[in-house]
C-alpha cells in the first residue's frame, strides 16, 4: 500500500459529535469533549480500518497527536494508540498538532523546504520557517488567544447563532457570512500592536475594543445583551477585516525577516497558510496581496483540511516514517504534552531587527 498508516487525533470526531458540540456550545468544553472521545474513537478506528480494506497486521505504523492540545482529550487518544501499537506490535510516531498543520500543503502541493507558515487556528496563532520535517524556526506566536477563539468570543457575544442564516455555523464560519453583506468602514477597529515591531500577535485587546462597541450599539438600539443587532453585518466585516490585517502585517514582517536573514530560497519563495482560520477566504484574499508584493507563491490546503483532521496527523506520520525521524517502538511510555512549542524559538532576534513596514495597498474584497 502506498499510505499503510492509520490515523487518528484527539480531534477527529470533529466531523461528527464534537462539531455539532462546538456549534452548541459555542466553543469546546473539556469534559465534554474527553467523554465523546471515549465514546467514538474505538468506532472512528475500526471504521478507518475497514474503509481502507486493511487489517491492523498490514498497517505500517500509527500515528497520535500528543501535544499540544486540551489534556484530557490527548489522553483519550495517546492511551489508546499505545494499547493499539502493543496489542499488534507496532511502530509509535508521536506528532507535535502544529507540525503536522504546517506539513499538510506537501501532501497536495509541490512545497519544497524551506518555506514560512502561517498557523491560525481556534487555539494557536503562530509564524515560523520550516527548514524539515521536525525543523522549525518560530518567528511569532500569539501572546493572549488565538484568531478563531477571538472570532468565536465575538460571534458568541452578537448572539449569531440567533441569526437565521447562522444556526448551524461555528462562531468563525458566521463572521465571515455576515461580513459579506457589512459595511467594515463603519467600526474602525484599530489593528493590535502597531507599534511593536516583532511577528507575535495578539487578539485580546481587539475583542475588548469590539465588546465595548456591541455594548455602546445595544445601548443606542436600546436593546439586551441577546438581542441580534441592526449593525450585525457591519461589525462581523469590520472584525474580520481588523483580524486579517493583523495578521497580514505580521506575516509581512516575517518574510522581510526571513528575507534579510536568507532564510527562505531566492528562488520561488513559499507561505503555507494552515489552521481552521486559514478556511477564511477574505483572510485568505489579503494574505495574497502581501505574496504578491513580496514575490513569494501562497499555498492553502482546502478548507477541510484546514481545519483539525485525521488526515494531516497520518501525513505527518508519513513524512516522519519516510525520513526515519521520531519513530518509536510500541512499548515505550510517551506522556501528551498540553503545551508544547515548536521548533526554535528565534522570536527575540525577531523583535530586536525592529522592521519597519512600507506601506502596502491590500486588495480588498468586495464580495466576502
Amino acid at each position: 500500500m502506498t499510505l499503510e498508516l492509520l490515523y487518528w487525533m484527539r480531534l477527529v470526531q470533529y466531523w461528527e459529535s464534537l462539531y455539532i458540540h462546538r456549534k452548541r456550545s459555542g466553543g469546546i468544553i473539556p469534559t465534554v469533549a474527553q467523554q465523546l472521545h471515549r465514546e467514538n474513537i474505538e468506532r472512528v478506528v475500526q471504521e478507518a480500518l475497514e474503509r481502507s480494506c486493511v487489517t491492523p497486521g498490514q498497517l505500517s505504523a500509527v500515528a497520535t497527536t500528543v501535544k499540544p492540545g486540551l489534556a484530557l482529550s490527548l489522553a483519550i487518544g495517546l492511551e489508546f494508540s499505545q494499547r493499539f501499537v502493543r496489542q499488534h506490535n507496532k511502530p509509535f510516531i508521536p506528532i507535535h498538532h502544529m507540525e503536522a498543520h504546517a506539513l499538510t500543503a506537501r501532501m497536495l502541493q509541490p512545497v519544497s523546504f524551506p518555506f514560512l507558515v502561517l498557523l491560525v487556528s481556534g487555539g494557536h496563532s503562530l509564524l515560523a520557517v520550516a527548514r524539515g520535517v521536525d525543523d522549525f524556526l518560530l518567528l511569532g506566536h500569539t501572546l493572549d488567544i488565538a484568531p478563531g477563539d477571538a472570532l468565536d468570543k465575538v460571534a458568541r457575544r452578537l448572539s449569531l447563532i440567533k441569526h437565521p442564516q447562522c444556526s448551524t455555523l461555528s462562531g468563525g464560519q458566521a463572521i465571515e457570512l455576515l461580513a459579506k453583506d457589512g459595511d467594515r468602514t463603519l467600526f474602525p477597529f484599530k489593528t493590535p500592536m502597531g507599534q511593536t515591531y516583532d511577528c507575535c500577535f495578539s487578539f485580546a485587546g481587539l475583542h475588548n475594543q469590539i465588546t465595548l462597541t456591541i455594548k455602546k450599539k445595544e445601548a443606542e438600539e436600546g436593546v439586551e445583551q441577546g438581542t441580534l443587532l441592526r449593525c450585525v453585518n457591519d461589525i462581523a466585516a469590520a472584525t474580520q477585516h481588523t483580524v486579517a490585517s493583523h495578521l497580514a502585517k505580521r506575516t509581512h514582517r516575517a518574510i522581510l525577516f526571513c528575507k534579510t536573514n536568507n532564510l527562505l530560497p531566492s528562488n520561488n519563495p513559499s507561505l503555507v497558510l494552515s489552521g481552521g482560520v486559514a478556511s477564511n477566504q477574505y483572510i485568505r484574499k489579503v494574505l495574497t496581496s502581501i505574496t504578491e508584493t513580496t514575490g513569494l507563491q501562497l499555498f492553502c490546503p482546502p478548507p477541510k483540511y484546514c481545519t483539525d483532521n485525521g488526515v494531516m496527523i497520518a501525513w505527518n506520520g508519513v513524512e516522519r516514517l519516510r525520513e526515519g525521524k521520531g519513530i518509536l517502538p510500541p512499548h515505550v511510555d510517551v506522556r501528551y504534552e498540553p503545551k508544547a512549542p515548536l521548533g526554535v524559538d528565534i522570536t527575540a532576534e525577531v523583535k530586536a531587527a525592529a522592521i519597519k513596514l512600507p506601506s502596502v495597498r491590500m486588495k480588498i474584497p468586495t464580495d466576502g
